[in-house]
């Protein structure tokens, strides 16, 4: 148990003491909590300082990633200052600049069946603000071998999820999708675009989620599935059932160790942003397939470019050159990896992927 609570953390978290479903007892709770947050991108930055704020005693944060220019308009826990640094140090300085007397432990790393279980053992609840379906799962199945809640958020251009997974007696994430969707079909935030405050939106609903579970108060969202759109201002609610047959927290389970999952990502040949730029310098540039969509292309283009967006690939391959050296590239990469993939299996055997994207290739010089 942490140290009671001093007079200045009396004055500090007054207007949430007042409250009669938390009193001093319940702000004990809090200061006597353990919370890991799992990345400390759009979704990690409000939870981790929504829970900081809160008085939260322990927050233990995994991520390995740095701070990009491109992370500023939804990730307030980093600011300008920050760029290059990693998340872990940025966020450490602001966390404990709101509340002094926190206790950070930095897990520098990316969560993988090495360490999932290892680390995740350390902590009362798991809140799970990652981007990608491999580590999604793993954080799941972690936290259903171990018995921890995972209050978990997903967001998608001005769409957003927010569920309590693996808590006694709930479903898990996989009673809901048993597997991960095919590589190269789901675009993440670089791909489809997030609104800047949607990540706020739903991370502030993670952290009061996890506080709900500390404090043991209110109806938690266990069993429960919200999606909710900024566009339409619309909330849904509906049941999810824990699964008989689900393969990792049924009572006969066929998941019974941690995986590593692919990560979603098509490996194809690719050509790194600046490697391009001196062939369209030099005059001897391949052929650029865009395979965005319509709209996409008034923000930036490649000059000289064949314009496919990749739903009409299949269906307009015949207008692509034959046995011509091609460069296919997107936003950032993943759905122009799905098209090289796709054309070096049907007849385009000099395909390539520009690494990055055109968001990488403005940036190269």
């Amino acid at each position: 148990m942490r140290e009671r609570l001093s007079a200045d953390d009396a004055i500090r978290f007054s207007r949430q003491t007042i409250l009669p479903e938390v009193g001093v007892e319940g702000q004990q709770k809090l200061a006597d909590a353990r919370v890991l947050v799992v990345g400390l991108g759009g979704l990690g930055s409000p939870v981790a300082t929504y829970l900081a704020a809160a008085g939260v005693g322990t927050l233990g944060l995994v991520d390995d990633d740095a701070v990009d220019l491109s992370n500023l308009h939804r990730q307030p826990l980093h600011g300008t200052r920050d760029l290059g640094r990693p998340k872990l140090q940025s966020a450490a300085e602001t966390l404990t600049d709101l509340y002094p007397k926190i206790n950070l432990e930095l897990h520098e790393t990316r969560l993988a069946s090495s360490n999932a279980l290892e680390i995740i053992d350390r902590y009362d609840i798991v809140a799970d603000g990652t981007d990608n379906f491999s580590t999604r799962f793993l954080v799941n199945d972690a936290c259903v071998m171990l018995g921890k809640p995972n209050v978990y958020a997903s967001i998608y251009r001005f769409e957003g999820q927010v569920s309590v997974f693996a808590a006694s007696k709930g479903p898990c994430y996989r009673c809901l999708f048993p597997e991960p969707p095919p590589a190269g079909t789901v675009p993440n935030c670089a791909e489809a675009g997030v609104l800047g405050a949607l990540p706020g939106v739903a991370g502030t609903l993670q952290a009061t989620e996890v506080l709900k579970l500390i404090l043991g108060v209110g109806e938690p969202m266990v069993g429960r599935f919200l999606i909710f759109d900024l566009l339409g201002m619309s909330f849904q609610d509906f049941r999810v059932e824990k699964d008989p047959d689900c393969p990792v927290c049924s009572n006969h389970p066929t998941i019974t160790a941690l995986e590593d999952l692919p990560d979603g990502c098509v490996v194809v040949p690719e050509i790194a942003p600046e490697d391009l730029r001196k062939l369209i310098r030099e005059g001897t540039p391949p052929v650029l397939l865009d395979v965005r969509e319509d709209e996409e292309l008034e923000w930036a283009a490649i000059e000289g470019f064949l314009h496919i967006p990749l739903a009409d690939l299949e269906e307009r391959a015949g207008e692509i050159p034959a046995d011509a050296d091609l460069v296919a590239y997107c936003h950032s990469g993943a759905r122009s990896a799905a098209a090289v993939d796709w054309l070096r299996k049907n007849g385009h055997p000099r395909a390539r992927n520009l690494r990055g994207g055109i968001q990488a290739y403005l940036q190269a010089r």
